[in-house]
């Protein structure tokens, strides 16, 4: 094994970095695969990120880069030999794939998804799969049937959710860079929580073939990481049309990379940035409010014309939510019968053995309450007599926040808001209270609900010591607008911190 105090450089740089590395011959695809092995061996009792973790697999692909010839690497992307974790919601040809739920336990896809496929294609090893709230639902990665997640800054706090192995993995130095989904906030929540960069592509941007469907018109990959380059460099590679993925967006690909690039001169002039008027003040934590000000005036400062702008139907963003997506959640899972594949319980013999109670028994058995909770909400906003007064109103709230974004983009180029309204908060502390609980997506919700590209990067420690995001929203096509602005605010909070945000981190898994 490579010593710890290698190790612990190595493995703290960014993946860009890595591959800079990997190309000048400085180290191997196989070095960082078995630097990261080590890192994941010391953190995850500590911290469970992940659900599964495939060290052989990850080796093999690490060697079969590593044999390839000057000119094969040569027309691989700039990640080419970076490894790479994969949220557990994402299937995974040979490797076990569960959404972190009883009823998919041990389950092992014969086919991979299409950024999968894509990953493997760039040459990037997969590290293993990450932990999640079960389904993706939930807020805190305490929802997983294999345990919760624990945040690296305090492992008494939660990560957030639902991909809170994900962002966990990336900050805890496990893997330098993840793949998350983004339902309402599942991939930038957590990345605000972590003091990581979490991004939601446009919807569409990046194929959901091979994404296990939470709420099909909302859910998103999109990629977890240290820096807004690396994320720009990864969502370069995952993105594109697909003609497997009937959502896909047919268009060519965009130049986030150069975005990001451009972002780190720190020349913002002509930029428009947007304060949305509804998405902060009143109900965000003081400190987190404090660093996102603090963020702004940066953005001011390299030249940008920030204005307050006013989207008055945010405030019914949760609510139409909260119908919509379970609704999708209720269609979505009612495949999971025990018919076909995953568990199945069937009824104890006092029981007529029948189809229906042998399904009955295995949803019973095979998911968690949260699960449970919204398929009952969805069933429900969809049945006969409610669809128009519940769904049907969701929906045409939904259209309502569209013509909010857009009438916000007529005047602005991208939306600033705080990614979440609190840093992170103990595990148990809103078990018992769903509604708190679903209170923590309320600024990231929107875009999801309109299909816009939405991105989180840390904007430093509030007053308790823990991370704090600041949520950049760019119009639907546009992804790479949003980039630029963030990686200019990345260096200049990186200037006033000294380095970057988790330099603050305490990593006692590294011998730290």
């Amino acid at each position: 094994m490579t010593p710890m105090t290698a190790t612990n450089e190595l493995v703290q740089l960014s993946a860009a970095e890595m591959a800079a590395k990997v190309r000048g011959g400085e180290v191997s695809s196989r070095e960082l695969v078995d630097a990261h092995l080590e890192v994941i061996e010391a953190a995850e009792p500590s911290i469970n990120a992940f659900l599964h973790v495939s060290a052989d697999e990850a080796r093999a692909q690490a060697d079969a880069f590593d044999a390839k010839s000057a000119d094969e690497k040569a027309g691989l992307p700039e990640l080419a030999g970076v490894p790479i974790a994969i949220k557990d919601m994402i299937v995974t040809k040979g490797i076990p794939t569960t959404a972190a739920s009883k009823i998919l336990e041990g389950w092992v896809p014969p086919y991979d998804a299409t950024v999968i496929e894509r990953l493997k294609a760039a040459g990037m090893p997969i590290l293993g799969k990450t932990n999640l709230d079960e389904f993706a639902q939930g807020s805190s990665t305490e929802h997983s049937a294999f345990g919760p997640t624990r945040n690296p800054w305090d492992t008494d706090r939660v990560p957030g959710g639902s991909g809170g192995g994900s962002a966990s993995a990336v900050a805890a130095f496990e893997a330098p860079l993840a793949l998350g989904t983004d339902t309402g906030g599942s991939i930038r929540q957590p990345g605000a929580l972590t003091g990581t960069v979490g991004v939601k592509p446009t919807y569409g941007g990046v194929s959901r073939f091979g994404a296990i469907a939470m709420a099909s018109s909302l859910d998103q990959i999109g990629p977890v990481s240290r820096t807004v380059l690396d994320s720009a460099l990864l969502q370069e590679i995952i993105g594109g049309h697909d003609r497997r993925d009937s959502t896909s967006i047919p268009e060519g690909p965009r130049p986030m990379a150069a975005a990001a690039r451009e972002g780190l001169k720190r020349d913002l002039k002509g930029m428009k940035v947007g304060l949305v008027k509804e998405l902060s003040g009143e109900g965000f934590q003081p400190g987190v409010q404090a660093r996102f000000d603090e963020a702004v005036a940066k953005l001011t400062e390299m030249g940008a014309e920030v204005t307050e702008v006013s989207c008055p139907h945010f405030p019914y963003a949760l609510g139409a939510y909260y119908i919509i997506m379970p609704s999708e959640v209720s269609s979505n899972l009612a495949r999971y019968d025990g018919m076909r594949y995953g568990l199945r319980v069937m009824p104890p013999d006092d029981v007529p053995q029948t189809a229906a109670n042998m399904m009955a028994y295995t949803r019973e058995a095979g998911f968690g309450d949260e699960v449970k909770r919204r398929i009952i909400l969805g069933t429900y906003a969809l049945s006969a007599g409610y669809y128009d007064a519940w769904y049907g109103s969701a929906q045409k709230v939904r259209t309502l926040i569209i013509e909010d974004f857009n009438k916000a983009f007529e005047t602005c180029d991208v939306l600033v808001s705080p990614t979440s309204p609190s840093t992170a908060f103990k595990f148990g502390e809103k078990m018992d209270d769903p509604l708190a609980m679903y209170m923590n997506d309320i600024a990231t919700i929107p875009a999801n609900l309109a299909g816009m590209p939405a991105m989180s990067v840390p904007a430093g420690l509030s007053d308790d010591g823990l991370p704090v995001g600041f949520q950049l929203i760019a119009p639907q096509q546009r992804d790479e607008a949003m980039y630029k602005p963030a990686a200019a605010l990345e260096a200049a909070l990186e200037e006033s911190w000294g380095g970057p945000v988790w330099q603050s981190l305490k990593t006692p898994w590294l011998g730290e």
